[in-house]
């Protein structure tokens, strides 16, 4: 017996030491580098969302944020990555709408609910409708009577098939009873580049790629998501004030973690963004992106997933969209 007991000691001294070591890497944390997988191509809006953020980070923690571009898939590729990452806090995916769209589309190798735990909404994205400066319209309804006199005539750029662009149009399709051509893009950049030379007539495109487009006259602005217009370009109507006020995409971007990463590390790193969101600098760095400071709580982004996840699935089920994979 007391051999046994012997036994059972070293098991619970083993166990309490293995509590403690945790519980003082998690206060410890971060003591080593963050990994900040971005799951798009380099040099787009979401690679400089990730780095104005990883940095503040850096510089408040003194640990390096690396932020690591991983295309492919629509997503799916950088946000497996993430998914078989150790769960202690050192790997961060930006994540977004398109996620929920792929479980909803195609057959991912994770599941974005249960793979991964919410840990902080960073911003509300602004979306502008965009076209070629040669079509002749110059506003919103101007573009739907344009659209509605050439059902299936108009081609609109995205992402890729299945990316919340695409559902975007699919939305816009709906409740302007108009009818345009999806042509998908393996990302944002040729697909702009396509949209100035003539090749596709408009896009629902991430207010950061086109911004300075619309500035220096190579594109032509009509309308902008959110509740009030966008003090980089004043000019630009919302699509309430266009004339389309059902019209309500909802787009953020946020940061996911590994299912199982400890609680404290979540609610440290949620602490952390609400801080940098605060920073007046930061501030005026996402308005002049077109985004707008928008911090959730991981319960908040949590609801706001369920909750976009949902709408999706309506638009999918109205548009009768499939992706063949």
């Amino acid at each position: 017996m007391n051999a046994f007991n012997a036994v059972v000691r070293m098991v619970m001294v083993g166990i309490l030491m293995a509590i403690a070591g945790s519980a003082a890497a998690q206060q410890d944390y971060p003591n080593k580098p963050i990994r900040w997988i971005t799951p798009y191509p380099p040099g787009g809006s979401t690679t400089t969302l990730s780095r104005l953020i990883g940095q503040k980070m850096t510089e408040s923690w003194g640990q390096q944020v690396l932020i690591d571009n991983r295309p492919g898939g629509n997503t799916m590729i950088g946000t497996d990555i993430a998914a078989k990452a150790e769960p202690d806090g050192y790997t961060l995916l930006l994540a977004g709408n398109t996620q929920l769209v792929n479980a909803l589309l195609l057959r991912p190798p994770y599941d974005i609910f249960k793979d991964f735990a919410p840990v902080a909404i960073i911003a509300s994205t602004n979306y502008i409708l965009v076209v070629n400066p040669k079509l002749p319209v110059n506003s919103l309804q101007e573009f739907i009577a344009y659209a509605k006199a050439r059902p299936g005539q108009l081609n609109v750029a995205s992402v890729a098939s299945g990316s919340s662009q695409h559902l975007m149009g699919e939305l816009f399709n709906i409740l302007a009873g108009v009818k345009m051509q999806h042509i998908p893009y393996k990302g944002g950049a040729q697909g702009i580049t396509d949209l100035m030379g003539g090749s596709v007539q408009a896009s629902f495109s991430n207010a950061i790629n086109v911004i300075s487009h619309i500035k220096n006259g190579r594109l032509k602005g009509l309308a902008v998501t959110g509740d009030k217009r966008q003090a980089v370009l004043p000019q630009l109507p919302t699509y309430a004030e266009g004339g389309l006020p059902a019209y309500k995409p909802k787009n953020w971007q946020g940061i996911l973690v590994p299912a199982g990463t400890p609680k404290p590390i979540i609610d440290k790193l949620s602490a952390e963004v609400s801080k940098i969101l605060d920073m007046p600098d930061i501030k005026e760095k996402l308005m002049n992106l077109g985004a707008e400071p928008f911090h959730a709580t991981p319960e908040q982004m949590a609801a706001q997933m369920k909750s976009d996840y949902a709408e999706s699935t309506k638009i999918i089920s109205t548009a009768k969209i499939k992706i063949e994979e």
